[in-house]
């Protein structure tokens, strides 16, 4: 088993993580086996540290540090949002042009994880941009109510931090990412299962931008996207908005 590598210096390492992946062992998985940070270690022949989280059903650009020194300097980075994040999602229904979301989101804890967590902490700010990048208009009768299905590309930049802020965003928004079986719709899910044996979460950490934490240049790392989105736009006619988000971004 191996990790796609997308980035490695003296002092960082990047890979490409596919959905379904955890970043690190983790006893909510006692029987799990493969891990990112093992598969990045065993890769790069050295010891390394996670300095930020993705979702295990979220793929794409994960970042390590090779030391501890490193690794605090952009932990503190991405805590104090000194590093842009840029991700690609598609999402249910038409959602066209841009905006800036500020939806203070509720603590989301684990059953296992959170037991003896404070329940009555006040929500935490959190912030997201989007923008649309393209649609298409399916004639399939997903759900009763519409004779047609809609969908739409988005890029999606997280100004903060929360725990399934994404796919909580897009849902409160009425627009849920595909494949998302904690707060998305389970009609589309099965949709897509079935019609373009897609069975995973179509959220892609496309892009990370940032200063290099030893020698001070700005640093723009990406991932590709993986099979299913690729299989996803020869069907939508999405190549060219695809091609272009992962080339240069979309400001």
């Amino acid at each position: 088993m191996s990790i796609e590598l997308v980035y490695e210096d003296d002092w960082l390492v990047a890979v490409n993580k596919e959905p379904g992946l955890l970043v690190h062992r983790s006893w909510l998985d006692r029987h799990e086996t493969r891990f990112a940070m093992q598969l990045t270690r065993d890769a790069v022949g050295c010891h390394v540290f996670p300095v930020h989280r993705l979702d295990r059903p979220t793929s794409g650009l994960l970042l390590f540090a090779k030391n501890a020194e490193v690794a605090r300097t952009l932990t503190e980075a991405f805590g104090e949002r000194r590093v842009n994040k840029t991700y690609l999602a598609l999402v249910r229904g038409y959602l066209e042009g841009e905006g800036r979301l500020d939806y203070a989101l509720s603590r989301e804890l684990d059953d296992i994880a959170d037991k003896f967590a404070d329940t009555d902490k006040p929500a935490q700010d959190a912030i997201t941009r989007w923008q649309g990048l393209d649609r298409v208009e399916l004639p399939v009768a997903v759900s009763k109510q519409h004779a047609t299905s809609r969908y739409s590309l988005v890029q999606l930049s997280p100004e903060t931090g929360r725990k399934h802020q994404l796919r909580r965003h897009m849902a409160h928004l009425r627009h849920p990412i595909v494949g998302d079986t904690s707060h998305g719709d389970g009609r589309h899910n099965r949709f897509f299962r079935e019609a373009y044996q897609c069975d995973r979460l179509m959220l892609h950490a496309a892009r990370l931008s940032l200063s290099h934490p030893v020698t001070g240049e700005s640093l723009t790392l990406s991932a590709p996207v993986d099979a299913h989105w690729h299989r996803l736009a020869e069907a939508f006619g999405w190549h060219r908005a695809l091609a272009s988000a992962m080339a240069d971004g979309v400001e």
